[in-house]
């Protein structure tokens, strides 16, 4: 039932965009009722494009399932783009046509046609789409550092690398991977995290990519929670990937490492709506902390549980890629106390929510560069 409703609250949004992208075109051009009833048509297939993508995994070859992929994505990102552009312009035009009306037409001139209305907003869309493309592909390096009674004064430093929401499937593969992991081998971590969405939908054959992981050395070890899409993508095979590309999965799990920090992993809260939830807690979980411990917390959505706050020293999050493009960014922003970067500490406890390395759906990223964290502990008097 919650998958149904998933699906018909995103076919009436999705196809409210194109009814809304329709009429900008009607307004524009005076088409005959043939050319509309072809462009429904293609727009109807558009809407439907991302169930057709997972139809297609199972009755396509991988390269025919990449390229459905990646059209049916690639125009998900420009039409929300273009009606996006579009709804700023009919703002404009709202306020242009009210000041008209107010000062006797001394504004009118300055209202837009449908056809400039039309094109201004595609010029954008496609601008904003050839960026959010190469926006997606440059990876970046967010460093902070914290400081803390709990390392030890010998340890000159305990490096943490962060990696969320890579996604990895049609969209992001071998070649987007390497360039992120390429950046992970640069901070050279000592521990390496995964918090979430490592994987998509289309995992059926990943040995290459879970070798890639493999490769990269972190002497104090590699640990994972799971995201919502690794309950999407199918448990079981999405944790066979994750294990065989030498993470250890926190399930309500912890490890206590060296003696150095604590690390506790908790999995998503889809895993509650299908049954699938494992381990404890964070409360209990939180619970087996030694003293003066450092607690590192992985939880795959930024909610800090005000009943845990000052169990945890750092909670490492993702899941909001930052908004991904804006301006779905703005919803974001009011979805989450933090929708990107690092929340100052409360009674001492930090939250940092990842930007993500991948994207989801649309290739790009629009105002919301991809990401991977390097997190330095080192020995100091903390937080106030």
């Amino acid at each position: 039932m919650r998958f149904l409703a998933f699906i018909s609250v995103f076919l009436t949004i999705y196809g409210l965009l194109h009814f809304y992208a329709f009429l900008k075109v009607q307004k524009a051009f005076a088409f005959s009722r043939g050319i509309g009833a072809v462009l429904v048509c293609f727009m109807l297939v558009m809407v439907l494009s991302p169930m057709i993508v997972r139809l297609s995994e199972s009755l396509a070859t991988d390269a025919l399932s990449r390229t459905l992929a990646f059209a049916a994505y690639t125009w998900m990102g420009l039409l929300f783009l273009f009606v996006s552009a579009a709804l700023f312009i009919d703002l404009y035009r709202l306020i242009c046509a009210v000041g008209a009306h107010l000062f006797h037409g001394k504004l009118g001139r300055w209202v837009p046609s449908a056809t400039v209305v039309f094109f201004a907003a595609l010029a954008a869309s496609v601008v904003g789409t050839a960026y959010g493309y190469l926006e997606a592909v440059t990876i970046r390096n967010a460093h902070i550092t914290i400081q803390t009674p709990k390392i030890p004064k010998g340890l000159k430093r305990l490096r943490i690398v962060q990696i969320s929401d890579i996604h990895l499937g049609w969209m992001v593969g071998e070649r987007r991977l390497e360039n992120i992991l390429a950046r992970v081998r640069e901070a050279k971590p000592d521990i390496l995290i995964s918090t979430g969405d490592l994987v998509d939908g289309e995992m059926d054959d990943a040995s290459g990519l879970a070798e890639m992981f493999r490769l990269i050395r972190a002497p104090y070890g590699k640990f994972a929670v799971t995201g919502n899409h690794e309950f999407y993508a199918g448990l079981d095979r999405s944790l066979r990937f994750t294990k065989a590309a030498g993470f250890t999965v926190l399930r309500g799990t912890g490890v206590d490492i060296e003696g150095v920090i604590f690390i506790a992993g908790v999995d998503d809260e889809a895993g509650h709506r299908s049954g699938l939830f494992a381990g404890d807690r964070e409360e209990e979980l939180l619970s087996q902390v030694p003293v003066g411990r450092f607690a590192l917390l992985l939880k795959h959505r930024p909610y800090v549980d005000p009943k845990v706050d000052r169990r945890f020293d750092l909670q490492l999050s993702g899941h909001t890629h930052g908004g991904q493009i804006f301006p779905f960014s703005l919803i974001i922003k009011m979805l989450y106390p933090v929708d990107a970067g690092l929340l100052k500490p409360k009674d001492g406890a930090y939250l940092y929510v990842s930007r993500g390395a991948g994207t989801w759906g649309p290739p790009i990223r629009f105002f919301a560069p991809p990401e991977i964290t390097t997190i330095d502990l080192i020995h100091g008097k903390g937080p106030e």
